[in-house]
């Protein structure tokens, strides 16, 4: 089994430093995007995603968010060599922070997606309780 490597020494106590040094690069965010929005829970998956993240890239990126807490990894019970990842709840926190970051981006630049961006205006909080709803329901099935 393979040791958990530490959280990094941060540069500063300062909260906004502390949530850029856990999720300032756009792998991270998008890792959890795809978790988030797509249920995406293996290295494949997350590989084959749109935006083509090299695997030493995501590899190094699954292994940090899990340092911090925001996902988990577990061993794919009915294949060994494989993992399964899962948002922790610290990772599922970052649902209404994820919502506001696409909507402040489709005010402010062209973006895609439209439809998804329709829906978190109009109905934000109703998508929100949803993936809430998914990840505790993920959380029962992983814990029996």
């Amino acid at each position: 089994m393979q040791k958990k490597k530490a959280p990094p020494r941060r540069r500063s106590g300062c909260p906004l430093n502390a949530s850029v040094e856990m999720l300032g690069d756009r792998w991270s965010l998008l890792i959890l995007r795809d978790m988030m929005l797509h249920g995406y829970q293996t290295f494949n998956e997350f590989l084959h995603s749109g935006e083509k993240i090299a695997t030493n890239i995501l590899a190094d990126r699954l292994r940090r968010l899990e340092s911090y807490g925001i996902i988990s990894s577990q061993q794919d019970p009915a294949d060994g060599r494989k993992m399964i990842y899962a948002l922790t709840a610290k990772g599922m926190d970052l649902r209404p922070v994820l919502t506001e970051m696409v909507l402040w981006a489709a005010r402010h630049e062209a973006t895609g997606n439209q439809s998804l961006v329709r829906q978190m205006c109009t109905a934000k909080e109703e998508l929100l309780a949803e993936a809430g709803k998914r990840w505790e329901s993920k959380q029962g099935s992983l814990n029996s």
